[in-house]
């Protein structure tokens, strides 16, 4: 009965060895998608419309979209992993003369960003992290005019931008999670999103 007891014991800390090499501490690879709020562009956008408000531009009816993000990560080493974040934005707004909307101005924002993230706690259904990015935006701005009195222009500029995601806490299984970001950059200053390890 005890070489029974003794041969059940080990067969389940074998499977549980097995399973741990099989879960979060084996994963080398992540990949996520995420969606933010307040994104260095939308802060810019925010700041030109005042601007624009005080040498006498309206505007009205605006509208953000993402950022919407995508990343990978590399793992060399538990604890650090090294990538890059693609980001995607967009604001659109009526331009207004008075009371009369002569015009649609439309920002578009596609950022690539080398990133390094630093996993401070690791646990097999929760982590904490903190992450950092830096590269460049390339910002589209669009108007489409619907009076005579103004043209229609299409300009494109590239700028530096960055993502510093101070705190960044996941849970869910070893290899799916959902995760939560607050800090400042591209991304946003809160995203929300849901990563795979592998």
């Amino acid at each position: 009965m005890k070489k029974i007891f003794a041969m059940v014991a080990v067969a389940i800390m074998t499977a549980m060895n097995v399973n741990a090499q099989n879960g979060y501490d084996e994963t080398k690879h992540e990949v996520a998608i995420s969606c933010g709020a307040y994104s260095n562009s939308q802060i810019i956008d925010v700041f030109e419309n005042i601007g624009g408000a005080i040498v006498g531009a309206k505007f009205e009816n605006e509208k953000f979209f993402g950022p919407i993000s995508v990343e990978y990560f590399y793992h060399m080493k538990n604890w650090l992993g090294v990538g890059a974040i693609v980001a995607y934005g967009q604001n659109e707004q009526d331009v207004m003369s008075g009371k009369e909307k002569i015009g649609v101005s439309k920002n578009t924002y596609m950022t690539v960003m080398p990133a390094v993230k630093f996993d401070w706690l690791r646990k097999k259904n929760f982590g904490m992290y903190s992450k950092f990015a830096f590269g460049a935006t390339l910002r589209n701005e669009k108007y489409e005019s619907e009076s005579a009195s103004s043209k229609n222009s299409n300009d494109n500029e590239l700028h530096v931008n960055w993502q510093a995601s101070l705190l960044g806490i996941e849970a869910g299984s070893p290899t799916v999670r959902g995760f939560l970001e607050l800090g400042t950059g591209e991304q946003g200053i809160a995203l929300i999103g849901v990563r795979y390890k592998f």
